[in-house]
């Protein structure tokens, strides 16, 4: 080659930009295979953090790359994405490449995860050992810290930020798919470093040592020590990150699954709000946060300053999930939990001190610790925010499904399913550790959706749809006694714990070596009950029963309100079937119910017909299974639902919702407002501009509309002041043109409506409408009528001047009457 070889990687870098503007996305995937197979990994060491841009996009979201997630398999290019990053494809095979000669890609540290950048700017080393022992120092100083990955764990934290990382979609497009092709590569890659059956498959490509060797601890040239710890080597007990020659090349390869997973939660799941940093920043968990590193390092660690003494306000991490990220950490959950399931029934059954003694591959014990060394911690806390912060909407359907399927491990084990009904499927009683060891996963959540149901307008169907999926998981036999039973244990007096603590245990939210043979396996219940408490909430926390006396009373105001939501949604149902059944062909012309304001114009379709019928079936059914989860009375139920049922026909749902009088109009009150929520009470809307410029309805004639607008806005304008001295009167002539000049009817509705008392004034203004001549079956009536005079041979004149004395005389008798009638 002319050129010489330390100017090719630029000249190549510089081909591949130009060609990304001019030449198609196939064309570029071949050219890009060729030049991974030919090139030496020297040379594609500086392509590789501009390919991973280009296929992710960066990370402050200005670059979209190629938009995995609004790629679908219609689109043309998706096979060819597909295929290049194919967990085989072309993609990885550079990243093997790169791996094996041991490249270093730097990440700034304002792009990790809240927590870990919090606890790093605090001079706290981060739990997760994948952020061990990679902090580079600038030149510069200390204001732009990075993070130096190897090669994979480099390629999969630029895929894992994608999802979270701010993208600037075209209009009408948003990545919420299931069939996107990011969401199919998560799955992919998922079951191709998590396999359910088998082992990793090796990596596609060798170096010299003839195989690509795991990363071994890099030791940093600049401590910890400025930041409060000093560790030379804190990743001395995951074996996963010590390559030997002699090693076995499974206990090599697994560590590729082990980064995909640590990745993966970290970037998706490790993320809190303010109030639950601080509150993770509790002495005692600090405590037990120091003593767990220290015990990590390899010689005394003498700290300079106590861990976490840095400000709480360096955490600043505006933290709003999407529904797309929501649905991705559930295919995550899913597969973890099909992954851990797929453990050999031997294995599984093994005794602790069996693992020193047999060979168990290195697989099969990260089956075995997977959920709750890696997952269980961060997905709480994960979901505790979701649970507190998402709107009250049906989009909490995605954060629902994702707490039910974890707590449902036994949905995952790959067996055939149970022809029973689901309600009807007992829960083994292998899976009561799991339910103990992930008590505040079914307690604490529960407590906090009961919190949510009771502000949610459950008259919706798939509101009602959540409550009553929800209620059916807790249902299922078993269930409810292992959670009581858990709950049993961790009120066992204090004294039983200390009394069988082990010494140096590691709690699972500590981030304990899950592949030592030496640690010894707590089997106290007990202690892991506390451990798993504490250690998520706590030493301070108050612990709530799920089965005690005061959730008791929440869940019976939960029923309440589903007895009152399910008596609106009848009443709803029956009214929408009165409007449907009055429908005739002589709507057409005015004749049936016009009144916009009574036909639910803009009604969601949950809130009609269909669907009214699944709400009451889906509250029914949550009624039961919250009654057999609990065990209430029914003869208490049956009595709760005649005493409301008896306020329901006393006319309670016909007063206005609870508010207070202001100058502004009615205000609602907190009261008011969950009636209103409820479906309990409502205001009745109505138009509360000008009744004249309202729109022009199907049944009136348009022209006429604005012919009679015109001339009544001319008469209102010159006889205004007559108007109001006429009706301002309070003798029979005041009382006649009252009739004649004002809506006595809307003005009444009008009063119970929240609506300013400007408004309310206006609206009563006394003024000439002629509006009611437009409507076609005025037209029609009119017309009948002098056709009826013209056979009784009256002319025209005649015929109008009989109309309008017939006018006359029933406004005279309608105003004579007009008290007699209101007593009535």
């Amino acid at each position: 080659m002319a050129n010489p070889t330390l100017q090719q990687p630029s000249f190549l870098l510089a081909n591949l930009k130009a060609d990304a503007t001019t030449k198609p996305l196939l064309q570029r995937c071949q050219d890009l295979v060729k030049i991974i197979d030919e090139y030496p990994a020297k040379e594609l060491h500086l392509i590789f953090p501009w390919l991973v841009e280009c296929v992710f996009g960066s990370l402050d979201g200005v670059i979209a790359g190629w938009n995995l997630r609004l790629l679908h398999s219609r689109s043309n290019e998706y096979n060819i994405v597909m295929d290049f990053l194919n967990p085989s494809g072309p993609m990885m095979k550079l990243v093997y490449k790169l791996q094996a000669e041991e490249y270093k890609y730097e990440i700034p540290i304002n792009y990790l995860p809240g927590p870990v950048k919090a606890c790093i700017q605090e001079g706290v080393l981060p739990d997760c050992p994948l952020f061990h022992n990679k902090l580079q120092f600038p030149l510069s100083g200390l204001l732009t810290l990075n993070i130096a990955f190897n090669p994979f764990e480099f390629f999969m934290f630029n895929f894992a930020y994608c999802l979270i990382s701010p993208k600037n979609y075209p209009p009408g497009q948003y990545g919420s798919s299931t069939d996107s092709a990011y969401f199919v590569l998560v799955d992919t890659y998922l079951k191709y470093f998590l396999p359910t059956e088998g082992s990793v498959p090796p990596s596609p490509f060798s170096d010299s040592r003839g195989s690509v060797s795991a990363p071994s601890p890099r030791s940093s040239s600049v401590s910890f020590a400025s930041y409060g710890i000093h560790s030379p080597s804190l990743l001395k007990h995951h074996i996963f990150h010590q390559p030997s020659v002699n090693a076995d090349p499974a206990a090599q390869e697994i560590w590729r699954s082990e980064t995909l997973l640590q990745m993966f939660v970290e970037i998706w799941l490790h993320h809190y709000s303010l109030e639950m940093y601080q509150k993770l920043q509790s002495p005692q968990v600090k405590l037990a946060l120091l003593q767990y590193r220290l015990s990590m390092s390899s010689m005394p660690c003498q700290p300079h300053a106590p861990p976490g003494s840095g400000t709480l306000h360096t955490y600043q991490e505006p933290f709003s999930p999407t529904e797309e990220h929501v649905l991705v950490v559930r295919l995550l959950v899913k597969h973890v939990h099909a992954f851990s399931n797929s453990l050999k029934p031997e294995q599984l059954s093994s005794s602790p001190s069996a693992h020193s003694h047999t060979h168990t591959s290195p697989l099969e014990e990260f089956k075995r610790v997977v959920v709750q060394r890696f997952v269980h911690q961060k997905l709480y806390l994960f979901l505790q925010h979701c649970f507190g912060h998402w709107p009250l909407d049906a989009s909490f359907r995605a954060v629902l499904e994702t707490w039910l399927s974890y707590i449902q491990p036994w949905r995952y084990t790959g067996e055939k399913p149970n022809p029973q009904p689901d309600q009807n499927r007992t829960v083994p009683e292998k899976w009561e550790s799991f339910v103990h060891e992930n008590l505040l996963m079914y307690t604490k959540l529960f407590q906090v959706f009961l919190n949510r149901a009771v502000r949610t307008d459950l008259v919706n169907a798939k509101n009602a749809l959540m409550v009553f999926r929800v209620a059916k998981v807790f249902a299922q036999p078993n269930l409810a006694e292992m959670t009581q039973k858990g709950e049993q244990l961790f009120l066992e007096p204090e004294h039983v714990l200390h009394h069988r603590q082990p010494r140096g245990y590691l709690t699972p939210g500590q981030g304990g070596s899950y592949l030592s043979s030496r640690q010894r396996v707590v089997t106290d219940m007990v202690f892991k009950v506390k451990s798993h408490v504490y250690g998520l909430e706590g030493q301070d926390c108050q612990y709530k029963q799920m089965f005690g006396t005061e959730l008791r009373g929440a869940v019976m105001k939960l029923i309440q309100i589903i007895v009152q939501a399910r008596q609106t949604a009848k009443r709803i149902s029956d009214h929408s079937s009165e409007v449907a059944a009055n429908k005739s062909f002589l709507s057409w012309f005015g004749l049936g119910a016009s009144d916009l304001n009574h036909s639910f114009p803009g009604a969601e379709p949950e809130e009609t017909g269909e669907y009214l019928k699944k709400t009451h079936e889906f509250l029914d059914r949550a009624l039961e299974n919250l009654c057999q989860i609990f065990k209430l009375n029914q003869g208490q139920l049956n009595q709760l639902i005649s005493n409301l049922g008896s306020l329901e026909d006393d006319g309670n749902s016909k007063q206005l919702p609870d508010c207070v009088q202001s100058e502004n109009g009615l205000i609602l009150t907190d009261l008011g407002r969950r009636q209103i929520i409820n479906g309990l009470r409502r205001f009745d809307i109505h138009y509360q501009g000008d009744p004249e410029l309202q729109p022009i309805r199907s049944y009136e004639n348009a022209l006429l509309v604005r012919l009679f607008y015109r001339i009544s806005s001319l008469i209102n304008e010159r006889f205004g002041r007559h108007m109001n001295a006429l009706c301002s009167r309070p003798d029979f002539l005041g009382r006649l043109g009252r009739h004649y000049l004002t809506n006595l009817d809307s003005s009444t509705k009008l009063k119970h409506s929240p609506m300013s008392r400007h408004v309310l004034e206006r609206s009563q203004r006394p003024k000439l409408s002629l509006r009611p001549l437009a409507s076609y079956r005025t037209i029609l009536l009119l017309l009948l009528f002098y056709v009826f005079g013209a056979l009784l041979s009256l002319g025209p004149i005649s015929s109008t001047v009989l109309l309008l004395a017939g006018g006359f005389l029933y406004g005279l008798l309608m105003t004579l009457f007009a008290d007699k009638l209101k007593t009535h």
